[in-house]
This record gives structure tokens, sequence and C-alpha cells, in this order.
């Protein structure tokens, strides 16, 4: 093994368990690179260290995952790009942190890059008893669990489409208008 070389760390996670086809169509796609090493962790998950080339970037990284996500039906994270054999677990942990923000944040995404991840890295390495303390903080007595399905629904579309209110409105089949009066009813609710 090459200890300086330009590698990924990508990580599988296998929807069914007992799904041996997808272990066995993954390593029919990397079997034939003699630099790529793939293995099982346990049943579901699957760890591919995939060697780059040069010209590789996290574009092309990206449509490596989009054919393991379609092939494998699968989600499927990756870590950033390396070049020394000693960073390998650092990328893998990197991946792992990127399947399990994705699960939180972006569930309706397969493929998840731990450059992509945003805010919602910074958000998941909060202890928790910070986060409990802001919920009391900014909403009292009033937790955000007592809101209704399409009171959710609506924030995370409006959150989906970067604050757009008119976007928003659109996917939703809503007037604007009718938009605009539920966010000040949270506003009012929440003091937000």
């Amino acid at each position: 093994i090459p200890v300086e070389a330009k590698r990924v760390v990508i990580l599988v996670e296998i929807r069914n368990e007992k799904d041996q086809d997808a272990i066995e169509i993954l390593k029919n796609m990397f079997i034939s690179r003699s630099n790529d090493f793939i293995t099982a962790i346990d049943e579901k998950n699957i760890i591919i260290v995939r060697n780059l080339e040069e010209s590789d970037d996290y574009e092309s990284i990206e449509a490596i995952a989009r054919m393991i996500e379609a092939m494998a039906k699968a989600r499927v994270s990756y870590g950033n790009i390396i070049h020394e054999i000693k960073d390998v677990s650092r990328s893998y942990k990197e991946a792992k942190m990127a399947l399990d923000v994705g699960k939180i944040f972006y569930v309706e995404k397969n493929i998840v890059g731990y450059n992509n991840l945003g805010i919602g890295r910074l958000i998941y390495q909060l202890p928790m008893p910070l986060c409990e303390m802001f919920m009391k903080e900014v909403f009292g007595g009033k937790l955000p669990e007592s809101l209704d399905d399409e009171t959710l629904n609506t924030i995370n579309k409006f959150f989906d489409n970067n604050l757009n209110i008119s976007e928003t409105s659109r996917q939703l089949f809503l007037h604007r208008n009718t938009l605009v009066y539920r966010f000040e009813k949270l506003q009012r609710k929440f003091g937000l």
C-alpha cells in the first residue's frame, strides 16, 4: 500500500441488513481497481478507501457516490480528500459524521459529503446540555415538539428554500400571504 496517494473514504449504509446483493455489487464495482480497498464493517455498513487520480476532485467523488447509491440502493457519505495513509482514519470519521448528520439534517439526501455539511456539522458537534439550555432559553415551556406536522413541514420547506418565502409558498401550494401569516403566528407564539 503506497503511503502517499490521493484517497478518500466512502461509507455506504445499505438499507436492508440482509441485502448481500448490494455488497456483491460494490465488490464487483471496485474489484478491478487494485489500489481501492473495500470491506464490510458490519451487516449494514461498507467502507471503501478509494484511490483518486490527481485530476479527481469532490465532483468526481460525488459522481462515484451517485453511481454507488443507484446500484446498491444505499445511503452514501464521504470524508475529505487525503494524501497520506495515516489520514485514512480521519477521513473515515468525517464520512461517519457526514452519514450521521445527513440522517438528521438532510433526510431527503442519500449522498452527503463532509465538505457539504454546513451548519448541520456545527450544530451536531454541540454538547447536548448546551442544546437543551438553548431550547429552554428560546422556547421556554413551549418546546418545538408541540408543533403540528403542518407547521413543521412549513418550517422545513422554508429552510430547504433558503428562507425564500415565494418559493416556499409555491412548493406548499399556498398563497404567499398565508405563509406570511403562519410565520407571524409562530413569531407571536415563540417570540422569534
